[in-house]
């Protein structure tokens, strides 16, 4: 008789599984999920009101930035391959950011693979646009490679969009430096 009572046992265990699964009819979510988004009147795990609290979708911070800030402070420290890697993966993570293919360029540049950073300026160009930064980056890379007119006619660009740039204005004097100095 152990052979019925466990079969039935079994059977009212399945039925009772699925009816958990089942719905009423009454599912107001028109069959879509629900996001981390709370509806008013949803309450924490600790009882208090979802009011005030910030949501994935309030929070500011892109999966890039940590590794931008990093590339940039190995920049600044003239670490210019760890900062071309980590500024590269800034811009697997974040394709659209044009400071990252920027930062990219730059560090291309101080390590001499200007291939790279030619690629790098042609898609931060499509994202930032012509604005002073593009065009004094890209008169110092030509400066760095000694394309002395090109840099310049970079470098006027520039300073026509910004003329009280300090950086531009210091790199107009460093080329009028390198003009002067030109060694044979």
């Amino acid at each position: 008789m152990t052979g019925p009572i466990r079969l039935t046992a079994a059977a009212s265990m399945l039925l009772f599984v699925l009816a958990g699964c089942q719905t009423n009819g009454t599912d107001t979510t028109g069959g879509v999920v629900r996001t981390n988004e709370p509806s008013k009147g949803d309450v924490t795990s600790f009882g208090d009101a979802f009011d005030g609290l910030k949501t994935v979708s309030d929070v500011e911070y892109y999966a890039s930035d940590q590794a931008v800030a990093e590339a940039t402070n190995q920049f600044r420290a003239e670490n210019y391959g760890n900062a071309g890697a980590l500024f590269f993966k800034a811009t697997q993570l974040a394709p659209n950011d044009g400071g990252a293919w920027m930062g990219l360029a730059a560090s291309c540049d101080r390590i001499r693979r200007f291939d790279l950073a030619d690629r790098a300026y042609a898609r931060a160009f499509k994202l930032t646009g012509a604005s002073p930064e593009y065009y004094n980056n890209v008169g110092y890379s030509y400066l760095l490679r000694g394309k002395l007119q090109d840099a310049r006619a970079s470098f006027l660009k520039a300073y026509e969009l910004a003329p009280n740039d300090p950086t531009v204005a210091n790199n107009l004097k460093l080329l009028s430096s390198s003009v002067q100095n030109v060694e044979r």
